[in-house]
């Protein structure tokens, strides 16, 4: 039997979708066409959304996203916090290096929103929550672009050079949600490493399901 639904509700997250789609905005009449609904009803969607500051419209009649869903979105990270320690505390202990959970931010950057550092190494990365990087700077951006490919594998990046730190990532695949756990390393990271990488990523994916 299949579940009961609210289309109108349907409708409405979908026309966000859209919207977070095209930075650009839509016109009423693009969205209509885009979502094949009559103009009536997204325009009676699009009043709704914004009175709740979900969306705006600008002056030339573009709609976009609104800022409401900032608000909304600071209230995911300290879930994903909640739901990332227990397995990145167990991935640092075990492979005695810094591990992390990293959530897109924009189209091209990354957030740190949870770290745990290993209990038993005298020697490690430090890192912070807050800290930001570029998708093309690291082996966790680097994974995110791989999966938005398709493809879930975990990349490594080695050592630059003496003093720095090698760094592996894998991206979770979770609905509607751009994150990546990542370790740094004081050395490349053997199959071994990878694996348990691996195995802390589906364990976060799986608590967030």
């Amino acid at each position: 039997m299949t579940a009961e639904t609210s289309q109108t509700l349907d409708r409405g997250l979908t026309l966000l979708t859209l919207l977070a789609d095209h930075p650009e905005g839509l016109r009423v009449s693009e969205i209509a066409a885009q979502l094949g609904i009559g103009r009536t009803v997204v325009y009676r969607l699009v009043v709704t959304l914004e009175k709740h500051a979900l969306l705006r419209r600008a002056s030339d009649g573009r709609c976009h996203v609104g800022l409401g869903l900032v608000g909304l979105a600071r209230q995911v990270q300290p879930l994903l916090r909640e739901a990332a320690l227990p397995p990145l505390r167990r991935l640092a202990d075990v492979t005695t290096a810094t591990a992390h959970l990293s959530i897109t931010d924009g189209a091209d950057g990354l957030v740190v929103v949870a770290v745990a550092e290993p209990p038993r190494a005298d020697v490690f990365v430090g890192l912070r929550v807050g800290s930001r990087s570029g998708l093309e700077d690291s082996a966790v951006g680097q994974a995110v672009l791989l999966a938005r490919r398709g493809d879930n594998r975990p990349v490594v990046a080695p050592p630059r050079g003496p003093g720095s730190a090698a760094s592996a990532a894998a991206a979770l695949s979770v609905p509607g949600i751009e994150a990546v756990v990542g370790l740094y390393l004081l050395q490349s990271p053997d199959d071994s490493v990878l694996g348990e990488l691996l195995s802390a990523r589906d364990a976060i994916a799986s608590r967030l399901r």
